[in-house]
């Protein structure tokens, strides 16, 4: 998926992201990826998942 079907997303500020503000990772859904990339630099790059990768990223975090 492109990074330009993201224009239009909603952003979401992480709630675990570091509280002195320079730590920050946003996360867009869409109806098949994930976006996620670095509220610093939104104009860069970001890291596209789709669905089942993403559900596989949340797991490995749990543990």
């Amino acid at each position: 998926m492109a990074a330009s079907d993201f224009s239009r997303a909603r952003w979401r500020t992480s709630s675990r992201s570091g509280s002195s503000g320079g730590q920050c990772v946003e996360v867009a859904h869409q109806p098949h990826a994930v976006g996620i990339r670095d509220s610093k630099h939104s104009d860069g790059p970001m890291l596209v998942l789709g669905p089942a990768r993403w559900a596989a990223f949340l797991r490995s975090l749990r543990h």
